[in-house]
């Protein structure tokens, strides 16, 4: 029996317009009548996705978000922190140096801002047309911070061809120390090595008395396996590749055609 819906938003639950369809409402809201915690599972910040919790009426003192891909769970009514996974300002510096190697621009995160260290000359940062008003952007010298701040995540975002290089070009020795991935074609994130977002939902799960077998994800990005291989009904959309679609226990309809309802409907309905 499922108990936990764990839904990725970009290319699953959110359709090219960047909207949730009435369908997905509809059974959102159907699943959470039956019981079942509908849970979003984001890279975002939850300010980034607080929109899309009003619409899908998750806003009740039992509703909680895993957000920055698994590093923060987050009571939705009041944000309060259930588990948190940061990364350390000396950790922070040595990215930083990284990125200079590579000749892209970095970005880091915590709680309140988006910081804009000093950019590579011409690779100016495309993380703020992703990012829109979820956080503001802040310049900020990398060696300007205190020893002690924590910062949730760091992002290289940069043209597709231009991050694909890069990561082929970074030593594999900080794939070992961070957890890495990319989570749309422009966009590369990092995060404390024990963050994503099976570990999120794990964390949850372990708070509400949930075993695996009671979770269905859905997912259709590398952000997405984590979670997709944790969950004992995993649900992959139509639209994803198909290096993600071998993680599937079952194939849903795209992220336009109503794929998350589609799923719900199948498993939970």
């Amino acid at each position: 029996m499922i108990k936990l819906i764990a839904l990725d938003l970009d290319g699953t639950l959110l359709n090219s317009e960047k909207k949730i369809s009435e369908g997905n409402k509809n059974a959102i809201q159907l699943a959470k009548e039956k019981g079942v915690k509908v849970v979003l599972c984001s890279g975002r910040p939850l300010k980034g996705i607080k929109r899309y919790l009003e619409e899908l009426n998750l806003l009740d003192e039992g509703d909680f978000s895993i957000t920055y891909n698994g590093g923060l769970v987050q009571k939705n009514k009041t944000s309060e922190i259930v588990s948190q996974k940061t990364l350390s300002y000396h950790q922070i510096q040595e990215l930083y140096e990284l990125s200079q190697q590579l000749n892209i621009p970095m970005n880091m995160l915590d709680l309140e801002y988006v910081y804009e260290p000093a950019y590579p000359k011409n690779r100016e940062s495309l993380y703020p047309s992703l990012m829109s008003a979820s956080l503001p952007f802040v310049k900020k010298d990398i060696n300007s911070f205190k020893e002690a701040h924590q910062f949730n995540k760091v992002v290289y975002c940069t043209p597709p061809d231009v991050l694909d290089d890069a990561i082929a070009k970074i030593p594999s020795a900080y794939f070992e120390k961070y957890s890495m991935m990319k989570s749309r074609p422009l966009l590369f994130e990092i995060m404390h090595p024990e963050v994503n977002k099976g570990k999120g939902i794990d964390s949850l799960c372990n708070i509400l008395g949930y075993t695996k077998d009671e979770v269905m994800a859905c997912g259709d990005e590398e952000n997405d396996l984590a979670m997709l291989e944790y969950a004992g009904t995993a649900v992959v959309m139509e639209n994803a590749r198909d290096e993600v679609k071998e993680y599937a226990s079952f194939v849903t309809k795209t992220n336009d055609e109503d794929g998350v309802a589609h799923a719900i409907q199948q498993f939970v309905l």
